[in-house]
């Protein structure tokens, strides 16, 4: 493989800057299927069988490199864990399937101590933020049982309106509980109803306005919505915005293609720039120093020719960088690999891909089933802050972390691999048994809380 050097990778930006990226992408690409052969993902079960055994010899603690196994929780018997938020000694896990959250006693993190429980019945509440005294929760149905797909990788490639077939009774919307009087036991205080299937994830840190992530009746799907809740108790939506085509009731012609789903994931503020990834829509700036009307800078969308799935948008506001991690969305790499991005913001009108993170080598991840980014730690304020040690989440490849100063040639540092789970909690149709990494966060002293759809939640010590 030829080196390529920064001259020459910048010269490739001029003329098409995702092009410049391939000689990169060329010594992890899966190998082409023979001609006929099925699509990877839809292999059969003795290929699922083999994915299981590829990830056999790893341990219960995982494999580390740079990072230490500390201890290991399964969530009071609920391991189905997603985001996961600290406050005041404890840890607040949100779940994928269980309809609920989990509260953990986390002053000893080698001895983390489940010590509460609320259920959401019907109501997915796998995404929470959390800051001073509140607690904020995103409340929407429960996908996995909403939906009748042949298979998971459907939910990525449908728009949302039209892929709800069951409607049990759900709370849609966004609830706050207070967690000052009793952290064990968050007491909910308001909740702010949002017509529609609900809400997917949000950005708060404490200040006046939540950035939402929610579906409305009458769009396509997940828009954001902005709310304030300065006054706590009585939280009010004030705007909304999505990418043309998504208001379905005004009249719009959706843009998206067949098969492609703009939706936004979420979107992160720094300052008074917004910073969102909207699936298979791509990344936009926004000017959201009025919230009551957040304008469009710009939009950059690398799918096609890349796969889409765009999650998590992390600004480097002094360095005027953007990580941008796509999420890998099928099994076995059949939609190719799912890039990490570095982008240049500099310009809000023009944002430029300058870089992709390395593809972690060293197994045959695409065979062990889903391989590739799912999300970001994030920088909130009171974590671990950094904004040239990166830390990211990679499904069956587990943590990765990062080392961007460099921001043209990104290298990884440490990393550990996950154990498999000893079940598959996801009850949709041909779900690999597979380990599925899903969120960290990380503590100021380098503590990293791993969560994973199937397996639980892991505490691990970065020692870099």
């Amino acid at each position: 493989m030829p080196i390529v050097t920064r001259r020459a990778h910048l010269a490739g930006l001029a003329g098409a800057a995702a092009a410049s990226l391939l000689p990169r992408w060329a010594r992890a690409q899966p190998p082409a299927s023979a001609p006929g052969a099925a699509p990877a993902d839809s292999r059969t079960a003795d290929a699922r069988t083999a994915a299981v055994a590829a990830a056999a010899d790893i341990p219960p603690e995982g494999i580390g490199l740079g990072i230490r196994h500390v201890s290991y929780s399964d969530l009071g018997g609920r391991p189905d864990s997603v985001q996961v938020m600290p406050g005041r000694g404890h840890l607040y896990v949100g779940h994928m399937f269980s309809d609920g959250v989990t509260v953990l006693d986390a002053r000893d993190p080698r001895k983390l101590k489940p010590v509460h429980y609320f259920a959401t019945p019907n109501t997915r509440t796998h995404h929470l933020q959390t800051a001073g005294d509140y607690l904020l929760l995103a409340n929407g149905a429960n996908l996995a049982r909403a939906q009748s797909y042949d298979n998971s990788r459907d939910y990525f490639e449908n728009t949302l309106a039209d892929s709800v077939t069951k409607r049990d009774p759900f709370r849609a919307g966004l609830s706050i509980f207070d967690v000052a009087k009793d952290p064990a036991k968050p007491r909910e205080i308001a909740f702010l109803e949002m017509p529609g299937i609900g809400v997917n994830r949000l950005w708060w840190t404490g200040g006046r306005y939540a950035y939402v992530s929610a579906h409305f009746d009458g769009f396509t799907d997940h828009i954001l919505c902005i709310v304030d809740v300065q006054n706590v108790t009585r939280p009010k939506i004030v705007s909304r915005w999505w990418l043309p085509g998504m208001n379905r009731a005004a009249g719009e012609t959706p843009t998206n293609p067949q098969g492609k789903r703009y939706a936004l994931h979420h979107m992160i503020v720094a300052g008074d720039r917004g910073y969102a990834a909207w699936r298979d829509g791509g990344f936009t700036i926004h000017d959201v120093s009025d919230a009551s009307s957040p304008k469009l800078l710009s939009r950059l969308n690398w799918s096609p020719p890349y796969p889409g799935g765009t999650h998590t948008p992390l600004p480097l506001p002094t360095r005027k960088l953007a990580i941008v991690a796509d999420e890998s969305n099928a099994d076995f790499c059949a939609k190719g690999l799912f890039p990490t991005w570095i982008v240049d913001v500099r310009a809000d009108a023009n944002p430029v891909p300058i870089a992709t993170f390395p593809a972690p080598t060293g197994r045959d991840y695409c065979a062990m089933g889903n391989f590739g980014p799912h999300n970001l730690h994030e920088n909130r304020p009171g974590t671990f802050v950094s904004e040239d040690t990166i830390f990211a989440t990679y499904h069956d490849a587990g943590v990765r972390v990062f080392d961007v100063r460099d921001q043209f040639a990104p290298r990884e540092i440490a990393s550990w691999i996950p154990p498999l789970p000893a079940k598959v909690l996801d009850p949709r149709p041909n779900v690999t048994r597979a380990a599925l990494t899903c969120d960290c966060l990380v503590a100021s002293d380098g503590l990293m809380y791993v969560t994973d759809w199937n397996a639980g939640l892991h505490v691990l010590q970065y020692e870099g």
